[in-house]
């Protein structure tokens, strides 16, 4: 096998290539985009993803307390705002506890955790752990899943109030704004991944850190569909 780097556009076609394991396709993902899914299952998944939104902004923190480049913090901070909040806007976490008002949960509920799956919550931290320990850039690499982002979201979008019509349609704001913030954001994160992996063996790496991350958001699916069932 080549030691020889990929060119940063067939690097970039190798990172884009590991999307066919994103958890677009996962079996209880699919059942709730094609409409098989109960209230039930809609609220565990719900009352279960809230963990992964809450714990997004403390893993930007953790890179962020780990970069020593400037231009990169003043960057990646407004992911922090973008889900925790600023000023006039409430952020992706208040707009997650809407959906959730929306499917029929009380935001108290769904803030105590009391819900979360044991699998759920170690995929979560071990990738908040993750982002603590590694080097930034190798951080920054994990968060390429939002390459596959915007897809998901604009499938909710368009399935949703079809197949769910007791979901009050405002609830679903969470996904309209992440379709165009996921590809702001995809656009730096990649940026800094072509640019910091540069040798083969570093171009390899930064695959396997994607797979990790991906496969954080597989077994989260896998965790749900154990607990929930997956209708056929």
């Amino acid at each position: 096998m080549s030691d020889a780097p990929w060119s940063r556009a067939e690097f970039e076609q190798q990172l884009r290539e590991r999307g066919r394991a994103y958890h677009i396709h996962h079996p209880f993902n699919v059942m709730l985009n094609t409409g098989k899914a109960t209230t039930v299952q809609i609220r565990g998944w719900v009352a279960n993803r809230y963990y992964y939104q809450i714990n997004i902004p403390v893993k930007d923190a953790a890179i962020m307390a780990n970069c020593d480049d400037r231009a990169v913090r003043r960057n990646w901070v407004q992911r922090i705002l973008d889900h925790d909040g600023y000023g006039e806007d409430p952020g992706g976490i208040d707009s997650w506890l809407r959906l959730a008002e929306a499917v029929g949960l009380q935001r108290a509920e769904v803030e105590s955790l009391d819900a979360v799956l044991p699998g759920v919550r170690f995929a979560v931290d071990a990738y908040v752990n993750f982002a603590r320990r590694a080097p930034w850039p190798e951080a920054v690499c994990a968060s390429l899943t939002e390459l596959f982002a915007p897809e998901i979201h604009k499938q909710r979008l368009a399935t949703w109030p079809e197949h769910y019509p007791w979901i009050e349609p405002s609830g679903l704001k969470y996904f309209q704004s992440r379709v165009s913030l996921a590809r702001r954001d995809v656009e730096f994160g990649l940026a800094v991944t072509l640019e910091h992996f540069r040798t083969r063996a570093g171009q390899e790496r930064a695959l396997e850190i994607l797979q990790f991350k991906l496969d954080v958001l597989w077994q989260m699916n896998d965790a749900m569909g154990l607990a929930y069932g997956v209708n056929a």
